[in-house]
């Protein structure tokens, strides 16, 4: 890679062995390490790290002071060669990190395409970000967390290791997730956690027609509040229901859950599904 396009700060320290396709445009201050390669009119205005085994897609936005690709924050780790690898078309505000994986957890830390990272948010080692995500400011993932497409983290939250946050999920400011979050869900609070419903706006604004939503009310209210335990629940689902992506999104997210589903309802998602 490599080419007259690319501009680089002269106060800037750039690997000659780093691989920076054509339109990459690098600002003061910034370091860039030699296993890093950086994809087509990515951009990083100052003072932005970028170490280790990292690959950056295309048409990329790094804020001044984010650190991406540096060594996870885990006792065990022993210089392995683990990787961070990034999309298309991520805007990285103030502050983020990102480290790379560990042995242990495959190796890989790995973000999507056409998510927004607002300032002082974390990716943890071994994590897995779909696209299409919002984290606003400092929301936090531990360690081997997956986020899947379409979530919405809030201000300060935290998610536990090994949690995993399902498909259009939205999880309310100084949230502590410590369980599965269920795909379509808003959750917020800390100790314990509540469902507020169904993440009806996100819906709506990614195209969800009003049958599409009432379906979903009902997959959910036979789970929480027809006083069926889960394998009945979702028998019930199968039964009453065709296979479809949401249907079958719910049951496969319900099945794979090794920490367990945030449950705890609250009344006002008992009258929304009324």
């Amino acid at each position: 890679m490599g080419g007259h396009e690319v501009s680089i700060h002269p106060s800037s320290a750039v690997h000659p062995k780093a691989g920076l396709d054509s339109g990459v445009w690098i600002g003061p201050s910034c370091v860039i390490g030699e296993h890093v390669t950086i994809h087509k009119n990515t951009r990083l205005d100052s003072h932005v790290v970028i170490d280790g085994r990292t690959e950056i897609g295309a048409d990329c936005h790094f804020s001044p002071f984010s650190t991406i690709g540096s060594e996870p924050q885990d006792v065990g780790y022993r210089n392995e060669e683990t990787q961070v690898k990034i999309g298309d078309r991520n805007f990285f505000r103030e502050y983020i990190t990102v480290h790379r994986g560990t042995a242990k957890g495959g190796g890989l830390t790995e973000i999507g395409s056409d998510n927004y990272f607002m300032a002082y948010a974390h990716i943890g080692h071994d994590c897995r970000v779909g696209s299409q995500t919002v984290f606003t400011n400092a929301a936090t993932l531990g360690g081997h967390v997956v986020v899947e497409d379409h979530a919405y983290l809030s201000a300060f939250c935290g998610v536990h290791q090994f949690c995993r946050i399902g498909k259009h999920a939205f999880i309310g400011g100084f949230s502590v997730i410590t369980q599965d979050v269920l795909p379509f869900c808003r959750v917020a609070g800390m100790r314990p956690i509540h469902i507020y419903g169904l993440n009806v706006i996100g819906l709506r604004r990614k195209g969800y027609s009003n049958a599409r939503i009432a379906a979903l009310k009902e997959m959910f209210r036979l789970i929480f509040y027809a006083d069926l335990n889960t394998t009945q629940a979702l028998e019930k689902i199968q039964s009453q229901f065709p296979p479809g992506e949401d249907r079958d999104e719910i049951i496969k997210f319900i099945q794979s859950s090794k920490r367990g589903i945030i449950k705890k309802t609250t009344d006002q998602w008992e009258l929304e599904l009324a």
